[in-house]
C-alpha cells in the first residue's frame, strides 16, 4: 500500500508540473502575439479561433478518454488491449470523417465565421484538433501504463517545439527578412503572422502524433469490438453534455463577441483587447489548477476516513486565502503585470479584477463540487453546468452589443458566482460539511478593505504607489499568519520564531 502510494505521489507530481509548466509556457507567448501582431484585431483572431478549438476538442472526444479509464478498469475485464483497440477505432473513425468533411466545406465554414479570405486558417484548426482529439487516447494509454515520464516529455516536447516554431516564424524570420533577406525570402510571407502561429500547432501536433505511434500499435494490434464500444459510447454520452457545458462557460465569450457586431475588423480588435487581458487573469485559474492537482488525491484518500469532513472544510479556508491573495498581489502590482501585453492593449486591463474574481469563484464552485462525486450522483454537475452556460449566453447576447467585453468578463462572473452559490446550497442538503464561513467572511471583507484602499487613491508616483500597496499586502499577510498560519508551529523555521 505504502508503495503504492508513493508511485501514485510521484505520477501526480509528474503530470501536475508538466500539465500547469505547459499552461504557464503557453502563457508566455501573449506578450509576443501582443507586440508582433500588425493589430489586436489580429489577436482576436487567435482568441476566437482558439475559443472554438477547445469545444471542438470537448466534441471530438466525446466524454472516450474517461469511458477508456472506466472501462479498461472494470474487474471483470479480461482483454485491456481491447478496450484499448476500441477507443483508438472510436476516435480515429471520428477524427478522420472530421477532416473529411472539413475539406469541402472550410470555405463556407470561414465565411460564415468571418474568415472569408482566411480559409486555411479554418483548415488547419480543424486537422490540429482532429489529431489532439486522436491522440488523447494514446496519452490515456500511456497514463494506465503509468508511463508518466514519457507522458510528460511528449507533452513538454510538444510545447517547447510549439514556441520555438513561433519564435521562429514571428521574430527570427522578420529580422532574417530584413538582414538576409536570401534565406527567407522563398517561403516567408511577413503579412501572414496569424497564419504561422497555426501554421506551428499543426507541425507540433503532427510531430506529436508520430511519436505516439509506437504507444499506439498495442492497441492497433487487437481487433475493437463493437459490443463493447456501444457501452463506452452510452457511458460517455453524459460525460460530453458535461463537457460541453463546462467548455462553453469558458470560452462562449469568445466564440459569440465576433457575431455580436456587424463590423467584424471592430469586433476582432475589441476581443484581442479582451483576450490578452483575460490572459493576465490566467495567474488565478493556474493556481487553481496547481491546487486541484493536490485536492482530488487528498479528497478521495480522505473520504474513508474519520473526520473527513473537517479536512475539506480546512482545506476550503486555506484555498479562499490563497486565491485572495493572488487577487491582491495581482492587482495590487497591475502596474507592473499591464507589461506583460502592448500598450495598445491596456484598455482593457479593467476586465481582469473581475475575470480574476470570477476564477476565485470558479474554484471554490471546484472545491465544493466533490460532494457530488463522493455520493455518485455527478447529474448534478451536469445540472449546474448548463444553469451556468444558459446565463453566461444570456448575459453577453443581451449586454455585448452595448457593453462589449466588459459584459463577457460580467458573464463568466455571474455564471461562477451563480454555480458556487448553487453547489453549495444543495450540497448542504445532500452531503452537509461545516463550512467555516465565519472565516471566509473575514477574509473577503478584509482583501475588500484593502482593495478599495490600494486602488482607490490616487497616487502619480508609481514607485509610491508600489510601496503603499506592497504594505497593504504585508498587512494582509500579517493577519492571515497571525490568525490561521502559525509559523512558530512549522518545521524547521518554526524555532527563528520563537
Amino acid at each position: 500500500m505504502a508503495q503504492g502510494m508513493k508511485r501514485l505521489a510521484k505520477e501526480t507530481a509528474v503530470y501536475g508540473v508538466s500539465s500547469i509548466l505547459g499552461r504557464f509556457l503557453n502563457w508566455m507567448l501573449v506578450p509576443m502575439y501582443t507586440r508582433v501582431l500588425a493589430s489586436t484585431a489580429d489577436f482576436g483572431i487567435v482568441t476566437n479561433i482558439y475559443g472554438w478549438i477547445a469545444l471542438l476538442l470537448v466534441l471530438l472526444t466525446y466524454g472516450m478518454e474517461t469511458g477508456f479509464f472506466r472501462f479498461i478498469n472494470k474487474k471483470e475485464e479480461q482483454q485491456p488491449m481491447r478496450i484499448y483497440s476500441t477507443a483508438l477505432f472510436s476516435l480515429g473513425i471520428s477524427s478522420l470523417a472530421f477532416i473529411l468533411l472539413l475539406f469541402p466545406f472550410h470555405g463556407i465554414i470561414s465565411q460564415s465565421l468571418g474568415y472569408a479570405h482566411r480559409s486555411e486558417y479554418i483548415l488547419m484548426m480543424g486537422i490540429t484538433v482532429a489529431i489532439d482529439a486522436f491522440c488523447c487516447i494514446p496519452f490515456a494509454y500511456l497514463r494506465y501504463k503509468g508511463r508518466a515520464i514519457r507522458f510528460a516529455f511528449i507533452k513538454l516536447l510538444n510545447i517547447f517545439l510549439n514556441i520555438a516554431l513561433n519564435i521562429f516564424f514571428l521574430i527570427a524570420c522578420p529580422w532574417l527578412q530584413q538582414h538576409h533577406p536570401e534565406t527567407v525570402d522563398w517561403f516567408f510571407r511577413p503579412d501572414y503572422s496569424v497564419g504561422y502561429i497555426f501554421i506551428s500547432n499543426v507541425i507540433t501536433t503532427a510531430i506529436t502524433f508520430i511519436l505516439l505511434v509506437p504507444d499506439m500499435m498495442p492497441g492497433l494490434r487487437e481487433k475493437p469490438n463493437l459490443k463493447v464500444w456501444s457501452k463506452m459510447l452510452r457511458y460517455s454520452f453524459p460525460i460530453l453534455i458535461l463537457g460541453i457545458a463546462g467548455i462553453f462557460n469558458q470560452t462562449a465569450d469568445k466564440i459569440l463577441f465576433p457575431f455580436l457586431f456587424e463590423d467584424k475588423v471592430y469586433a476582432n480588435e475589441q476581443l484581442g483587447i479582451y483576450g490578452a487581458c483575460f490572459k493576465i487573469a490566467l495567474v488565478m485559474v493556474m493556481f487553481t489548477q496547481a491546487f486541484r492537482y493536490a485536492y482530488e488525491p487528498f479528497i478521495f484518500a480522505k473520504n474513508k476516513e474519520e473526520g473527513s469532513k473537517k479536512a475539506y472544510s480546512e482545506a476550503m479556508k486555506y484555498f479562499i486565502i490563497f486565491t485572495l491573495f493572488i487577487f491582491l498581489f495581482v492587482m495590487f502590482y497591475i502596474d507592473i503585470f499591464k507589461y506583460f501585453v502592448d500598450q495598445s492593449y491596456y484598455p482593457g486591463l479593467r476586465v481582469v479584477p473581475i475575470v480574476m474574481l470570477g476564477e476565485l469563484f470558479f474554484g471554490v464552485y471546484f472545491n465544493l463540487s466533490f460532494w457530488y462525486k463522493l455520493i455518485d450522483q455527478t447529474q448534478w454537475g451536469a445540472y449546474f453546468s448548463t444553469t451556468g452556460c444558459v446565463i453566461t449566453v444570456s448575459i453577453i447576447l443581451l449586454f455585448g452589443p452595448t457593453y462589449g467585453y466588459m459584459a463577457c468578463a460580467w458573464a463568466s462572473f455571474c455564471c461562477n458566482l451563480l454555480m458556487m452559490l448553487l453547489s453549495y446550497f444543495v450540497g448542504q442538503k445532500k452531503f452537509p460539511i461545516q463550512y467555516d464561513l465565519k472565516s471566509a467572511f473575514i477574509y473577503a471583507s478584509i482583501a475588500a478593505i484593502l482593495y478599495l484602499a490600494g486602488m482607490l487613491p490616487k497616487i502619480d508616483s508609481e514607485i509610491i504607489r508600489l510601496v503603499y500597496r506592497s504594505i497593504l499586502l504585508l498587512i494582509f499577510i500579517a493577519f492571515t499568519v497571525r490568525r490561521d498560519l502559525p509559523l512558530r508551529e512549522l518545521p524547521y523555521i518554526g524555532k527563528y520564531f520563537r
